[in-house]
């Protein structure tokens, strides 16, 4: 562990700048001891409030097709070699799509997540896609985001076309561990599709999942891909050990070690939309309010095959912290 003391206010103080940490103070944050947590998440909150108040977006996902994926991700209880006892159905119809939208607005969501499994979309369920965002798009103030796997550039070019705001593809772990997670496609071919949903004109959203044997070296350096990706949003996933997956009995993650990863993400894009993502409630658990000091952003309701927090929890917690829901304003 490194032994040297840290200003954290210095830190932040670099951040708002928007100058790079060095790998050593990267390295600080994630090594720091725990006694000194709360002066961190103090500080990076200092970060989180200079470009984003107290505000707190609000993102809602939903499962558009469940498992029959033919990729290897070891985490995910619908690839190909998962044995987890998921749901599994093709892409949902036009019309759950869209009342999927509606509930997303009932509770206050900003951005409605439309993912799906899989290594890419077929035409037809591209179509599907573009059909159902075209009617959310004209009846609801709502920012949509995809999820679809890769993508070539003229089906990211029909999804921008048809409304899409935002495309979302995690580049997960770190490039040296990605083999040890899939092998069935790269990390590059992971970075190729956020580069074609920029070049497509939708805003990049990609972020990681901690907890799946990176070194701390590799979680600062995911860090810095993801800011030169220039990923508007950033979700920070935290492994959620899935039974009849690789990842089942894995489990190397302790509350305060999240909130560390939050405010290290923080500090090194600090512009940016972070995210407390999938896996929050059963790593964070009782710490979870204090994730939101260093993140803007949070998904409600369940996650793909697995259950979150009720959203009136949600909304509750942020009015507890004397935060504020931003509402969408397209």
């Amino acid at each position: 562990m490194i032994q040297v003391q840290t200003d954290w206010n210095e830190l932040a103080d670099k951040a708002i700048r928007g100058e790079l940490l060095t790998m050593e103070e990267g390295l600080s944050v994630l090594e720091a001891d725990d006694d000194e947590l709360l002066a961190m998440m103090q500080a990076a909150f200092r970060v989180r409030r200079h470009f984003y108040g107290k505000k707190v977006k609000l993102n809602l996902i939903i499962n558009a097709k469940s498992g029959l994926c033919p990729e290897d991700c070891g985490y995910c209880s619908q690839s190909i070699v998962s044995k987890a006892g998921i749901t599994k159905y093709p892409l949902l119809d036009k019309k759950t799509l869209v009342d999927g939208a509606r509930k997303a607005m009932e509770l206050k969501v900003g951005t409605y997540c439309i993912v799906a499994s899989g290594r890419g979309p077929t035409g037809k369920e591209l179509d599907q896609v573009v059909e159902a965002v075209r009617e959310i798009k004209s009846e609801m103030p709502m920012k949509i985001c995809a999820c679809l796997g890769i993508l070539s550039e003229e089906q990211a070019l029909r999804l921008k076309e048809a409304g899409v705001d935002r495309y979302n593809h995690n580049l997960n772990t770190s490039k040296q561990n990605f083999a040890n997670i899939t092998t069935t496609h790269t990390y590059d071919d992971r970075v190729d599709t956020v580069e074609k949903a920029k070049g497509a004109g939708m805003s990049p959203c990609s972020g990681c999942i901690i907890g799946m044997g990176e070194s701390n070296e590799e979680i600062v350096e995911m860090a810095y891909a993801l800011r030169e990706l220039d990923a508007d949003s950033i979700p920070i996933n935290f492994l959620n050990p899935i039974p009849g997956t690789p990842l089942a009995d894995t489990r190397e993650l302790n509350p305060r070690k999240c909130l560390k990863v939050l405010a290290l993400m923080r500090f090194i894009n600090p512009g940016k939309e972070i995210r407390v993502a999938g896996g929050r409630e059963v790593n964070l658990r009782s710490l979870q309010a204090l994730g939101l000091y260093a993140a803007n952003s949070v998904f409600v309701g369940d996650y793909l095959t697995t259950e979150g927090q009720e959203a009136t929890a949600d909304h509750q917690m942020i009015e507890d912290l004397g935060f504020e829901i931003e509402l969408c304003a397209l």
